[in-house]
């Protein structure tokens, strides 16, 4: 077992890694930027180690200034969290090349799992269902209105590097797609530094189903939970839920064994979740696959009892599963929100400043995994993320009304965020019903 792990990132996720590190008896090191000198990671951790200013390139996305103080302080893993290093193939090279741990998959995989349109190519290969589409990217522009014929309008471009949206755009025919298509590859090359893009037929309405895999150095791979990802503004998820909704046992037992299948594909190790679209027919097709800890990963862990954290730490030290299965079945229902500074009012603006008042929510079946406090001053360089709330319920309905609570009670004040966003949406007769798709917040709501 690891004697001390150095965690590659900040916010709620640092603190999160540090407390399963806790329990495992291993002593942490935090790494921080001068904007971040008073976060909360720092002040949980046993060690710390400034490695630079405030912006990203020159703190938490420094490859050299986080190894050197993995080495300085003779950490023997680096945790990445999510976000910023976690999904770069070459620090997981460099961890390798100087005796240090990555805890997360190779860098093959890593290489691999993100280039989104050679994740697709494989897919195909291995009879994994795929949304119509390039198969790969496309060298130009008349390739792209050829193809976009054949598949059919409307179509999406995407980004074959990166996510959150960058790079995606919508073609609803012809002179459209010709309009956008330099758009999104110069976003994809401003985003990712590369301007690859393929295309793929859009599916009207979906739903977003996602898969939690883990897996060991054995060949061992297993299905831990499926969750529903459909909230989402501008495809960043805002609410997931676990296990999904308004989808028949059939179709999510299928879309478990294509996962596993996926993820057996390109002998995935560690930790990963596999993304599915599920149409209105419930045909699914295969999207992506993130090799890293999910944002949303509470809702699997509240509904199954694991600790996806440990896992990852503990396949990383060598252990074999022995005590998993692909028969693991959710108990009750799971619904987190992610509570961001940002203005609802205004366009969802970010908030930064200082929270001059700060109270959770308790009680039963309430989780708040977050890293602010009163007085805590949030930062303009990073993600807007302050905490995650997560409620259980044994039945959805219950959960529903423990979150209308929980988010009654939950108050930061000094800055804006999406807690009376969330008051609304909870209210929403399609939400409880369970009537999800990607689109749902624009039409709902209209932002």
């Amino acid at each position: 077992m690891f004697k001390r792990i150095l965690i590659a990132n900040r916010g709620e996720i640092a603190v999160r890694i540090i407390r399963a590190c806790k329990e495992l008896g291993i002593e942490t090191v935090a790494v921080f930027s001068t904007a971040d000198k008073d976060a909360m990671h720092v002040k949980l951790a046993d060690l710390k180690v400034c490695i630079g200013p405030p912006p990203a390139a020159k703190s938490y996305l420094n490859i050299e200034s986080i190894l050197s103080a993995a080495i300085l302080k003779k950490c023997d893993a680096i945790h990445p969290g999510y976000g910023f290093l976690a999904e770069n193939p070459e620090f997981e090279k460099i961890c390798n090349q100087n005796n240090i741990k990555f805890i997360g998959p190779p860098a093959d995989v890593i290489s691999l799992s993100g280039n989104k349109s050679k994740a697709i190519e494989v897919m195909n290969q291995n009879k994994i269902p795929i949304i119509p589409g390039s198969n790969g990217n496309i060298k130009n522009i008349k390739d792209a209105l050829i193809i976009a014929k054949k598949i059919g309008y409307p179509v999406i471009l995407k980004a074959s590097f990166g996510g959150g949206g960058k790079g995606m755009r919508i073609c609803n025919n012809p002179k459209e797609l010709e309009s956008l298509y330099q758009i999104s590859k110069s976003e994809s090359l401003s985003s990712f530094g590369a301007d690859h893009v393929y295309i793929e037929k859009y599916i009207i309405r979906p739903r977003h189903v996602e898969v939690q895999i883990v897996a060991d150095n054995y060949g061992n791979i297993f299905c831990v939970g499926q969750r529903e990802c459909s909230i989402q503004r501008r495809h960043q998820k805002l609410i997931e839920e676990a296990p999904p909704i308004n989808v028949s046992f059939k179709t999510l037992r299928l879309i478990k064994e294509f996962a596993i299948r996926a993820a057996e594909s390109i002998g995935y190790k560690n930790l990963g979740t596999i993304e599915f679209l599920v149409d209105k027919n419930e045909n699914f097709y295969f999207i992506e696959i993130n090799s890293r800890i999910q944002v949303e990963h509470p809702v699997t862990e509240i509904t199954t009892g694991l600790d996806l954290i440990k896992f990852q730490i503990l396949i990383a030290a060598g252990e074999k599963l022995t005590n998993l299965s692909n028969e693991i079945k959710p108990f009750g229902s799971a619904i987190e929100f992610r509570i961001n500074a940002e203005d609802p009012d205004d366009n969802f603006k970010p908030s930064p400043g200082k929270i001059s008042e700060c109270i959770f929510p308790g009680g039963p079946g309430i989780r708040v995994d977050t890293h602010i406090y009163k007085d805590y001053i949030v930062p303009p360089y990073y993600d807007s993320l302050l905490a995650k709330l997560i409620i259980w319920g044994c039945s959805r309905i219950e959960a529903i009304n423990r979150a209308k609570r929980a988010l009654d009670e939950f108050k930061i004040e000094g800055i804006k965020t999406t807690i009376p966003f969330y008051k609304k949406l909870i209210k929403n007769q399609n939400f409880i019903q369970g009537n999800l798709h990607t689109h749902f917040i624009e039409e709902e709501f209209g932002v």
